[in-house]
């Protein structure tokens, strides 16, 4: 008989040192992934430039080059003279760039000065979602829809890339590099004029909330749009409490009755945050259709309705009392003089519609839009991110749900 042999166990090696550094290296790689998803990463997202879509709340100077020039006093406290901006001065979307270290935007269609090396701005004041029927000097509308605003971005991209690369030169220090568009910011500050546009046109608060879906699936297609020429980056604003805007409250006063404590007008702020909410809900949709995009819903509405129901409080006068007007009395706002109108003395021209003394006490500039000051409280508010979905800052909008890029 064979001699019997012994089976020999089968143990594992002991780990190596380096196999060990390998495992904790690892470790730390997902720890690293799983804080960044959690939002736990402080890192900002770099954004080269930005790319703003919207009405005269970020208006640089499209309209005014489009149109009609924006008369003094506009401009008067930042920049010295009219700036195209339908303010005394800087806009929101100027706090923004200059927080993210982006040049204050040129407009799309200014032809004069303009450098589009840290992105561009397709907004014009008294733009609307939906495209208006008739004229500007008819309907009030600027021509400039939020689809037309898409398109000349297209256009932006070809034009652009193709001088870029075939002639040179001068151009490529005041145009974008290819590789700005996916990795840029895109703003969105847009829907005000549609409300409006309805209350002007005699409709109840009720007739306006109807056309909202339309305006949704239009703005659901214009981010989209962008979506598909390559942007990833979304920063969307919603609309203001339009019941605290003075020429709202004054050219319409039945429709604006009845009012707060704040003085605003109830019925149009309701169709304010009725219009946020059908926002609020396409914005969560689109996160459900581009998976690969971060969007952020940015709460505005709030921001300004706490400048204007505690402008006292927070070193501010009379929150509906025109700065840049004419006429005196409760708000200072005359619907035929407005802010830089003039009038005929003894055959000679004169400016009527000035600005008050010190634009810096004032939250409305000329009855439809803030100062500067205002403005830049605006931005403090949502700049970190408290009033925004998901809770993100401005420099980490990148970042999907509060996670990585």
């Amino acid at each position: 008989m064979a001699p019997s042999r012994r089976r020999r166990r089968c143990t594992a090696a002991p780990p190596t040192t380096a196999k060990l550094v390998l495992l904790l290296v690892v470790l730390l790689l997902q720890l690293s992934e799983g804080a960044s998803s959690d939002g736990g990463s402080d890192a900002p997202c770099d954004f080269p430039a930005i790319f703003n879509f919207g009405d005269s709340n970020s208006d640089t100077g499209g309209l005014s080059a489009l149109i009609a020039v924006v008369p003094p006093p506009f401009g008067r406290t930042y920049f010295g003279m009219p700036a195209g901006r339908f303010s005394d001065g800087r806009l929101t979307i100027d706090f923004m760039a200059q927080s993210l270290g982006i040049r204050y935007l040129s407009a799309y269609l200014d032809s004069v000065g303009s450098n589009f090396s840290q992105g561009a701005n397709f907004a014009t004041a008294a733009a609307s979602i939906r495209p208006a029927n008739g004229s500007i000097f008819v309907s009030g509308i600027s021509p400039i829809s939020l689809d037309v605003q898409t398109s000349q971005f297209e256009q932006f991209i070809n034009r652009s890339q193709f001088v870029y690369s075939n002639i040179g030169g001068i151009y490529r220090e005041i145009l974008p590099k290819a590789e700005y568009f996916s990795r840029a910011l895109y703003t969105f500050d847009i829907g005000q004029n549609d409300l409006t546009m309805g209350y002007f046109d005699n409709m109840s608060t009720e007739q306006v909330e109807a056309y909202v879906p339309d305006l949704m699936e239009r703005f659901s297609a214009a981010i989209q749009k962008v979506y598909s020429l390559g942007g990833r980056y979304f920063w969307v604003h919603n609309t203001a409490p339009l019941g605290c805007l003075t020429y709202a409250v004054v050219l319409l006063p039945k429709l604006a009755a009845p009012r707060d404590d704040a003085g605003c007008s109830v019925a149009y702020n309701a169709a304010s945050r009725f219009y946020n909410a059908r926002l609020r809900e396409t914005v969560d949709r689109l996160r459900a259709a581009l998976p690969d995009a971060a969007l952020t819903y940015v709460d505005v509405y709030s921001a300004k309705y706490r400048l204007i129901s505690q402008a006292k409080q927070l070193g501010f006068g009379d929150p509906l009392l025109v700065c840049c007007g004419y006429g005196g009395g409760e708000y200072n706002f005359d619907r035929d003089i407005r802010c830089g109108g003039k009038v005929e003395v003894n055959g000679t021209s004169v400016l009527a519609g000035k600005s008050c003394e010190d634009p810096s006490r004032s939250v409305s500039w000329d009855g439809v839009h803030f100062t500067e000051a205002a403005n830049r409280f605006v931005f403090e508010q949502i700049v970190g991110g408290k009033l925004s979905d998901p809770p993100v800052p401005l420099r980490q909008a990148c970042r999907r749900g509060g996670g990585g890029r």
